[in-house]
């Protein structure tokens, strides 16, 4: 019977260690009662993880699941990456297949969290700061019929994306920007071209800057909580 009982123990782990999605994160279920809550998931900058933008699921909007995804490249203890980026130059020189592979890791891992928790799959959110917002970007353009809006957080928007953006599809995308004007590391010039280009497509975005460097302040987790309450009450 002991016998008997551990196999079935071992299986169970292995089913669980088979069914689990192939990204680490960290979660928060909604505040409140909600049958299919909206997903909101957030995407970290490079050389950090998944409880860098965890540290904000306290006072993002109640009624969401927030999911806090960690990048599949190790760079050190404790650090990763969506992709690899070199600044040694003063602009960033990154690696294309890496980013398109974490595209296609982050979009499989929507559909791997669906046998662990419950939402809505039409009311599925990006929001990432640094190189989490410019996947946001990626992610949001190139699928918009997977993805309903995107909040990016001191990013910019790839050129090598641009050839793969759902032109059509992609008018439906509802896009926060948010950046600071005093952005060293990625310089507000990125944002400014993003809202250009945008507007060319279509999509009218939130727009926001503040006179802050390369970070998250009081003001933008704000109003980007402001904004996603106001899209998801707009979500029919």
């Amino acid at each position: 019977m002991i016998l008997v009982l551990t196999k079935l123990l071992s299986l169970v782990m292995i089913l669980n260690t088979a069914n689990k999605p192939s990204l680490e994160y960290l979660y928060r279920e909604p505040k409140v009662t909600v049958e299919q809550p909206p997903l909101l998931i957030l995407l970290h900058g490079v050389g950090s993880n998944e409880k860098d933008l965890f540290s904000l699921a306290p006072h993002l909007p109640d009624s969401f699941l927030i999911v806090s995804a960690r990048g599949p490249i190790t760079l050190g203890a404790n650090s990763y990456a969506w992709y690899q980026v070199d600044f040694s130059t003063g602009k960033p020189v990154y690696d294309p297949a890496q980013e398109k592979a974490s595209r296609a890791k982050i979009l499989s891992f929507i559909d791997e969290l669906k046998p662990h928790h419950k939402f809505d799959s039409s009311r599925v959110y990006f929001a990432g700061f640094s190189q989490g917002a410019i996947m946001s970007y990626s992610l949001g353009l190139t699928h918009p019929e997977k993805i309903k809006a995107i909040g990016v957080m001191s990013g910019r928007l790839l050129e090598e994306v641009k050839p793969e953006i759902a032109k059509e599809k992609a008018k439906s995308l509802k896009v926060f920007i948010s950046h600071g004007t005093r952005d060293g590391v990625l310089p507000i010039h990125y944002a400014n071209q993003a809202q250009t280009y945008l507007k060319e497509l279509g999509i009218t975005p939130v727009f926001k800057q503040y006179n802050e460097g390369h970070g998250i302040n009081a003001a933008m987790l704000q109003d980007l909580v402001a904004w996603l309450k106001e899209v998801n009450a707009g979500v029919k």
